[in-house]
């Protein structure tokens, strides 16, 4: 029997399974969600005729064009940023050649170029975590067919100015590269690189509902590109790629700003406050511009992590890698949310 050798060749890990047991701020999930009150509302519409129908994109990215300024032509629903990747770089990615990203980045990337076999260039931060972005410049050259920019970048929260990107837009236009811009934390970091899509005809912007929307069980991203990339990454699209579900509550969503407002509000007071809490009790953190923070713990982070599941039925995410092993990683909400984590970490964390 016949397997892709490239899929033979690529080792995966998925996500931890059993995880609604526990308080989750491992995975940049909103740890509330939304509203109760706006969910049932939501849920109300969803009867019998609404699930033996299938989903029709064409509302939702009438509704998302006018809500990000752009045209419906400029708008692709996917099935999360996961599945966004996957289809960019499918159209885009000449086999054998290179795709450039930061490194560490978001593990789809790298693991969606080991399957289609593209060869991953990781362009590292320095020591001290800073990043130098003529790297990413130097690296890109006549064998790069895409180039991944996050902003900001998961999992380490750096940010990167207009002049930057476009200096990295400019180079990869000069080899015919398309360029990423994964926008997944906007809205947290109030910043978008949406005006180049009208600037560049290799430039596309993905974003999603899993974070700010708080709707990660949904499975619901967008791509944001010029009418002559959309034209070409919807003829590799499934059919029906976005659930009906996942449309109606992005669809309510863009219908009621002030539930995005609200979001946005709550989060960054909780991460103030959690911010204060740890600096009146020496911590040293980073990162910040995602709905996520890097905190170093007084005891061995994989020890906190093991204590904190184990005590007090709660995840927070650690790193293998060297420049992010002496850090746990949690995520950012209200600060009803930050005090109840705060509450087990400080008792979790002891030497």
């Amino acid at each position: 029997m016949y397997i892709n050798p490239h899929f033979a060749a690529t080792e995966r890990v998925f996500p931890e399974q059993g995880r609604y047991a526990y308080s989750r701020y491992d995975m940049n999930e909103n740890p509330e969600g939304l509203p109760e009150d706006f969910v049932e509302s939501v849920k109300n519409k969803i009867t019998p005729e609404f699930l033996a129908t299938y989903p029709e994109p064409g509302r939702f990215a009438e509704k998302y064009a006018r809500f990000v300024g752009v045209e419906p032509a400029n708008i692709m629903t996917t099935n999360g940023s996961d599945m966004a990747i996957r289809y960019l770089l499918e159209t885009f990615g000449e086999p054998g050649s290179d795709v450039v990203t930061v490194a560490p980045s978001f593990e789809m990337y790298r693991i969606n170029c080991s399957l289609l076999g593209l060869n991953h260039v990781p362009v590292s931060y320095n020591d001290d975590l800073s990043f130098d972005t003529q790297k990413i410049v130097e690296a890109i050259h006549s064998g790069v067919s895409v180039v991944s920019v996050l902003n900001p970048n998961n999992p380490i929260g750096n940010v990167f100015s207009a002049d930057e990107v476009e200096t990295i837009i400019r180079k990869a236009n000069s080899v015919g590269a398309l360029v990423i811009l994964d926008e997944a934390y906007h809205y947290f970091h109030d910043v978008t690189f949406l005006p180049f899509i009208k600037k560049y005809d290799n430039v596309v912007v993905l974003r999603t509902f899993s974070k700010c929307f708080s709707i990660a069980g949904c499975r619901l991203g967008v791509i944001i590109g010029p009418e002559s990339i959309m034209r070409m990454a919807v003829r590799g699209r499934l059919t029906f790629d976005v659930n009906s579900i996942a449309l109606l509550f992005g669809e309510a969503l863009l219908d009621a700003p002030h539930i995005l407002e609200r979001l946005i509000a709550m989060e960054k007071e909780g991460k103030a406050y959690l911010i204060s809490e740890l600096e009146e009790k020496g911590y040293s953190y980073m990162g910040g511009a995602g709905n996520y923070i890097f905190i170093q713990p007084k005891t061995s982070p994989k020890e906190l992590e093991q204590r904190l599941k184990d005590e007090h039925k709660m995840l927070v995410k650690t790193f293998g890698h060297p420049l992010l092993s002496k850090y746990v990683r949690v995520s950012t909400g209200s600060v009803t949310s930050m005090d109840f984590f705060l509450k087990a970490f400080f008792a979790a964390d002891i030497f």
